[in-house]
């Protein structure tokens, strides 16, 4: 059985952070998907199309990794790629007690997936999209924060 993970978010931008998780979980997995997710109450700085091209840049060295778009259930990604994991990363403990009810809901909605949380690096621990857009929008220079290579 292959060993699926989906790692989903609005990547608004994609950040080092979101890169930094990926390349933790790529020994562990045969297959990783970035889905990069359009959730319809959100306002995106960057377009549908813009941040999956971001994502697609990022990772294109990446032979275990496949972008997708996706809308609606996160869930529901995984099913339809027949994922058994879904990778999240956690900075601190505002983003645990976020993500547990979320990852205990998903294992009640889709029995066969589990959640997989990734510590981040301490010295990316302060990096979030939000405060990248924030930079981005007072313009800031955010080439730090990004993946290698990624020019906004």
């Amino acid at each position: 059985m292959s060993r699926i993970a989906v790692f989903a978010g609005s990547f608004d931008p994609i950040t080092l952070g979101h890169f930094s998780i990926v390349e933790k979980a790529l020994p562990l997995f045969d297959k990783i998907y970035v889905a990069v997710g359009t959730n319809t109450s959100k306002q995106y700085l960057f377009d549908a199309d813009q941040r999956f091209d971001m994502a697609q840049k990022s990772f294109s060295t990446f032979q275990k990794v496949e972008i997708a778009a996706f809308e609606g259930l996160t869930v529901d990604f995984c099913k339809d790629v027949n994922a058994n994991f879904l990778l999240r990363g956690l900075r601190n403990n505002i983003d645990f007690e976020y993500e547990k009810p979320i990852a205990e809901m998903n294992k009640k909605l889709y029995p066969d997936l589990e959640t997989v949380f990734f510590i981040t690096d301490a010295e990316m621990s302060c990096i979030s999209s939000s405060i990248v857009r924030e930079l981005i929008k007072n313009n800031g220079n955010v080439e730090r924060f990004l993946p290698p290579g990624l020019k906004l």
